[in-house]
This record gives C-alpha cells, sequence and structure tokens, in this order.
C-alpha cells in the first residue's frame, strides 16, 4: 500500500493525539476519584509498587527459575486480588467499576493504529481510504460510478460493439483489481492506459471504478479533467493562491507526478497553446520516466490527436500506451430517447 503521504502525516498527527487524550482522560478521572476516596490512592500505590515488583521479576535472568516463577505467581495473584479490591472500592463510592480505565476508540489497535503484529489497524486503514477519496478529485463519482452498476445493455444492438465494449469492461476491472504502482526498479507497474472513443460511452464511468477499486487497495490516485490540470499548471506559474477544478493549488501540482495513478479526463477539451501542451508533455514524459500508471480519456482520435499536439506527445501515447476503444452510441442519448 502506498497511500497518499500528505492524508498519512495527517491522520498518523490525529492518532497520536488520540492516543495521548485517552491516556490524559484518564489520568483525570483517577484524579478525580482518588481524590474522593482516599483509600483508592492508596490501593494504587500499592498496585504501583506491584507493577514495579512484577517488572523486576521477570527481567531478571539469574537464580532459581523455580523459585522465580514462584514469585511472579505470586505478585500475579496478588495483583488480581487488587484490582477486584479496586472495583469494590469504585463501585461503593458510586462510580463505575472500570471508570478509570483507558477508552481508546478502537480496542484494537488501542488509538495507535497499528497492531501488536506491527500491521495497521482496519481503523486506521478505512479513514487512509475515506481520505483518498477526498483527495482524489472525484468526490460523488466514487459512489454513483462503479463496475457494478457500469450496463452493457446499450451496446447489444450490435455484436461487434458488445464484444468490442465487453473486453473493455473485462480489461479495466482486472487493470484495478491486479493494479501495481510502479515507482520502484524492481516492480513492474501496471500499464498506461488511453481510452479513447465518442462521448457518453462510459469513458469517466470506468475510469471512476478503476480509481475506487485502486483507492480502496490503499493507492494515491489523483483525477483531473486535462481542464483542471493546465489550470492548476497556470496557477503554480503564475503564482495565483486560487484552486483550479480538480480542487489542488499551486502547492500541489506536485501530485501530478507523484501519485500512484493519474486520471486525466477529456483530452482536447482544454485550450491549446505552448505553454499547455508544455505541461502535458512534461505529465505524460516524466511518469513515463518515473514508471508511474496513467490513465487518459479522450474523444480525440489518433489523427486529431496528431493534429493537436507535438509529435513527442503523440509518439508517447500511441508507443507507451495501451489504446481502449470505446465503441457504440451515447448511452446518455438512449436514456433520453427511451423516456
Amino acid at each position: 500500500m502506498s497511500f497518499n503521504r500528505e492524508n498519512y502525516r495527517r491522520i498518523r498527527q490525529d492518532y497520536e493525539t488520540k492516543y495521548l487524550r485517552a491516556r490524559e482522560d484518564a489520568d483525570r478521572r483517577r484524579s478525580e476519584a482518588e481524590a474522593a476516596l482516599p483509600a483508592l490512592r492508596a490501593l494504587d500505590r500499592e498496585l504501583g509498587t506491584l507493577g514495579l515488583e512484577l517488572m523486576r521479576i521477570s527481567m531478571e535472568n539469574a537464580g532459581n527459575d523455580a523459585a522465580r516463577q514462584q514469585a511472579l505467581e505470586a505478585l500475579r495473584t496478588r495483583n488480581t486480588e487488587l484490582q477486584a479490591l479496586r472495583a469494590q472500592i469504585l463501585l461503593s463510592g458510586g462510580y463505575p467499576a472500570d471508570y478509570t480505565d483507558l477508552r481508546y476508540e478502537c480496542d484494537r489497535c488501542s488509538d495507535t493504529g497499528y497492531l501488536d503484529s506491527g500491521a495497521m489497524c482496519s481503523c486506521m486503514r478505512e479513514k487512509l481510504v475515506a481520505a483518498g477519496y477526498a483527495s482524489s478529485g472525484l468526490g460523488a463519482l466514487l459512489r454513483e460510478q462503479r463496475f457494478d452498476n457500469y450496463s452493457l445493455d446499450y451496446f447489444r444492438n450490435d455484436e461487434k460493439t458488445y464484444r468490442t465494449m465487453s473486453f473493455v469492461l473485462q480489461t479495466l476491472r482486472e487493470y484495478a483489481t491486479s493494479f501495481t504502482p510502479g515507482g520502484e526498479p524492481e516492480r513492474e507497474a501496471s500499464p498506461n492506459l488511453l481510452l479513447v472513443g465518442g462521448t457518453g460511452l462510459g469513458k469517466t464511468h470506468l475510469s471512476t471504478a478503476v480509481a475506487k477499486t485502486v483507492l480502496d487497495a490503499g493507492h494515491d490516485v489523483l483525477y483531473a479533467s486535462a481542464v483542471g490540470l493546465m489550470g492548476d499548471f497556470e496557477m503554480a506559474r503564475f503564482g495565483n493562491s486560487a484552486a483550479g477544478e480538480s480542487g489542488f493549488g499551486a502547492e500541489s501540482t506536485a501530485r501530478y507526478f507523484d501519485c500512484d495513478l493519474l486520471i486525466i479526463d477529456d483530452l482536447g477539451t482544454e485550450v491549446s497553446n505552448q505553454f499547455t501542451t508544455s505541461c502535458l508533455y512534461n505529465v505524460i514524459n516524466t511518469r513515463l520516466n518515473l514508471r508511474r500508471p496513467t490513465i487518459i480519456s479522450t474523444n480525440l482520435m489518433q489523427d486529431e490527436l496528431r493534429r493537436r499536439y507535438w509529435d513527442r506527445i503523440t509518439s508517447r501515447l500511441f508507443g507507451e500506451y495501451k489504446i481502449l476503444l470505446f465503441l457504440g452510441t451515447d448511452v446518455r442519448a438512449q436514456k433520453v430517447m427511451k423516456k
């Protein structure tokens, strides 16, 4: 897994704060109870001394092992008796028996984010995935556009179209479930994809479905329309502090190069000039060099792409990207016709 670094840093800090707050709250409740119940304070001092003695004997390496085990057992028995007495004192004073216990939001990891085995706790993973959703640039689309609600029924009128779109759906589903981020010499990254076809055939829908699956697996995904991408780079160049369409300002253009999977939607809808074409080339070429996968969707066919962009861009798109052709009639238009 390679969650977004900024999300991880922020959520890791949240866990550190939660862990400390749980301990501070327990200390506060203990101080309150001890102030009201003097017998509890004396008992807690004895328990503290007992704990230190248990630790000392446990760490001893020399001496009679049988005697050591006997001493440890006696201390554990005494600890159990004192804990039972402590619960009785709290109850008699009108407090719950567990009033001074540590109370974590997650008992599995004690609000550390990690289990004793060193594995990440599911609670922290869920927060990171949710943060990944929020920072992906896809918003509500992640809830609405999934593999399981992409229908091939709109392509059944033509056998060739149906076979082609079935292949596209299966290819993208397999791509998502087996996604490998790359960026490391010893790892074979998932390929780059160029989704080509007319409007309303599901390029954005299936790109979003890929993004959701990859995000759920714990990878960092960034989605942007071509217009939004160019807007962010224009702000980076001209120092505008406002956010672009994708929600990322000048300080965040590095994510276009660093994220595990970049999805650029609607290539060809952006204003084309020397600056925007240079930005596009920089993103595509840098990610190829870093071996970080990119998915680009466009309504433009090969000849149109060649006329619009530099040969250095189109040669990379047609030489380094796997092309998936979307066929059929605009699904949105079909839906309107059925109403």
